[in-house]
């Protein structure tokens, strides 16, 4: 009976420090995705579930045609977060978005940031290198998602060139 008391209470932990974890990259994630200047590459598909509690079930879905990013309760009672990034073959923007965005995930799951062993907590066992073809599919398909546009943002080190070029 304590085992079982025990187990409960260090999920409860483990899901709180998990959850907390994907809405901060979720945060940056977003927020990368606001540097770019096409419109059509702003824009984002949304999921938020009602029963963020009950198990085998997706708690938040974000999908664009640059990045992926999920939260879902599995049938465990644990948290994971799935993710995906658009493959990207030469450098610049989009490739710098990529790369930031895994450095992001991986930071903001550490055990160093986070106090909590939740590292596992990132699953690669799919994994999405086509966020476009993804997005067009749910896209066309659309039952859960909302369609939203993010808002353009000019990045510091844009800003920080256009100021000094003026």
């Amino acid at each position: 009976m304590k085992e079982q008391i025990a187990k409960t209470t260090n999920n409860e932990v483990y899901n709180e420090a998990v959850k907390n974890s994907y809405f901060k990259i979720l945060k940056k994630a977003k927020l990368l995705l606001s540097t770019i200047e096409n419109d059509e590459l702003r824009y984002t598909l949304e999921r938020q579930d009602k029963n963020k509690s009950v198990v085998g079930t997706i708690v938040h879905e974000l999908i664009s045609p640059v990045l992926y990013l999920r939260l879902e309760h599995h049938s465990d009672n644990i948290m994971a977060i799935h993710f995906g990034i658009e493959q990207v073959n030469e450098l610049g923007l989009l490739s710098s978005i990529t790369t930031s965005f895994l450095r992001v995930l991986y930071k903001l799951t550490s055990k160093e940031i986070t106090g909590v062993d939740i590292e596992c907590c990132v699953r690669t066992d799919w994994f999405i290198n086509s966020c476009s073809a993804a997005y067009e599919y749910i896209k066309e398909r659309n039952k859960y998602h909302e369609l939203k546009q993010l808002k353009y943002k000019v990045s510091s080190t844009r800003r920080k060139t256009i100021l000094h070029v003026a």
